[in-house]
């Protein structure tokens, strides 16, 4: 891999951005490179949850704009699309996955991040859309997944001035689930995804497949999803094995 490194520790997956000289710019390169490592774990039983960061003291600050000069409207259109597809993948991946954010989650840095289904973020992250101040806007999904988690407001208010803001900031308006030191930051999202690595992984597939496509529905077909998810459930032997157990230990 050029752009990124991959460890696994067991049931984790790490993907850790790795262009630290660039503060983990977002190239095609690394957009491919991450939905490869992607597809490679997800029909292996012994990766149970996926940890995206990045190396030195950026998550990621954007996409790369030394591309940018190169792009012309069809080209601008296809990245675009590149990356909104390696988003999509992320956000409706069968795994759970955690964004760690270390310092900058700028741009499409930050669209990575949303595409995760928790922001484990330490106290020096800064995170906005800067995108306007190039005469842009976000490409990668920004603007449609933002606007879910804060608001249209706040959402229209961070794109349209490009502001960065803080950890504690983005905490208090749900963009990112959590915020701890830098020391604690790998620890603490180590233990996380350890306790979810423990639960279901066919309950937390269908958790995410119904919330994601429930957000998209009306709410009475996302009622009618979470019915029929939670009927297919008790097919499993471990919902059986878990029930048994629970009922055991209360009946003690």
């Amino acid at each position: 891999m050029e752009t990124i490194l991959v460890k696994d520790e067991n049931p984790i997956r790490w993907i850790i951005l790795n262009r630290p000289d660039r503060l983990n710019a977002i190239n095609l390169k690394m957009i491919e490179e991450i939905e490869e490592t992607l597809k490679e774990v997800e029909n292996n039983d012994n990766i149970k949850i996926i940890i995206i960061t990045g190396n030195g003291r950026a998550f990621s600050a954007g996409a790369d704009i030394s591309q940018f000069k190169e792009l012309d409207p069809v080209k601008a259109w296809l990245f675009s699309t590149k990356g909104q597809g390696l988003m999509n993948y992320i956000e409706k991946y069968p795994k759970p996955t955690i964004a760690m954010v270390n310092g900058y989650a700028l741009g499409g840095g930050l669209e990575l991040a949303l595409s995760c289904d928790i922001r484990i973020a330490s106290t020096n992250a800064e995170l906005g859309f800067p995108e306007i101040n190039l005469g842009i806007f976000p490409g990668f999904g920004g603007t449609q997944r933002l606007v879910r988690l804060v608001g249209k407001g706040k959402a229209l208010e961070l794109m349209m001035t490009g502001d960065r803001i803080k950890a504690d900031y983005a905490e208090r308006l749900g963009l990112v689930n959590k915020v701890v030191s830098p020391d604690a930051l790998e620890n603490e999202t180590k233990q996380l995804a350890l306790k979810i690595a423990e639960k279901s992984h066919i309950a937390l597939r269908l958790i995410k497949a119904v919330v994601n496509y429930g957000l998209d529905s009306p709410i009475l077909s996302g009622l009618e999803m979470e019915s029929l998810g939670w009927g297919v459930v008790f097919s499993t032997e471990e919902e059986k094995k878990r029930v048994e157990e629970f009922l055991s230990k209360r009946s003690k």
